[in-house]
């Protein structure tokens, strides 16, 4: 598997063991976090199998890009502040160019988009450095780690504050980042908010 900041398995390693499975008469299962088509490289994986003339069934899961906001009551859209999402990677390829966020930043501001940024923390002065040619200093943000698990844990602040807010926090891998207005009311909404399960008492 993959972990951000850790040693991993290699890429091919793990094609050629599930291919190895099959042969031996196995029926695989490839089991990820999240969705496996958004950044899980599972269409690499499937295209792989498909190419040695294996049969691919895709499950589709919920990504943390979605789970990690909706958990703290953030829309990604909204008429008012959103008009649309950008799912995006802080982590380039090694040997390719990241992304260019000067661009990006002045494109979610003209269109009014919210910024998903996975696999960013390690980048995250870079990110904010690149965003803040495009996008307000005081831009809120939140950044949401391990999204949807019983230990997640986030953290908000505005986005000249981006790579020191995670610092302060001690958030790392995995995490995503989000950007844009959609953001702002998280503070207000938080202090509103109980959970569910201390609502109503079983008998």
């Amino acid at each position: 598997g993959k972990r951000g900041g850790c040693k991993s398995t290699p890429q091919a390693f793990i094609e050629t063991l599930m291919l190895m499975a099959v042969h031996e008469g196995e029926h695989v299962v490839r089991l990820k976090g999240g969705d496996p088509f958004i950044f899980g490289r599972g269409g690499e994986e499937a295209e792989h199998m498909r190419a040695a003339g294996v049969a691919v069934e895709v499950v589709n899961g919920i990504t943390a890009g979605m789970a990690g906001p909706t958990s703290l009551g953030v829309p990604l859209t909204h008429r008012d502040h959103a008009q649309g999402v950008l799912f995006i990677t802080g982590h380039a390829r090694p040997g390719a160019a990241g992304p260019d966020w000067a661009l990006l930043a002045r494109t979610a501001q003209q269109a009014r988009l919210t910024l998903v940024i996975y696999m960013g923390v390690s980048g995250a002065r870079t990110i904010q450095d690149g965003l803040l040619l495009g996008l307000s200093a005081d831009t809120p943000v939140a950044v949401v780690q391990h999204a949807s698990l019983p230990q997640q844990r986030h953290a908000t602040g505005r986005l000249e504050q981006l790579a020191n807010t995670i610092a302060q926090h001690g958030l790392g891998s995995p995490s995503v980042i989000v950007v844009g207005e959609v953001v702002r009311g998280l503070a207000a909404l938080q202090d509103q908010r109980t959970p569910i399960l201390t609502r109503y008492q079983a008998v």
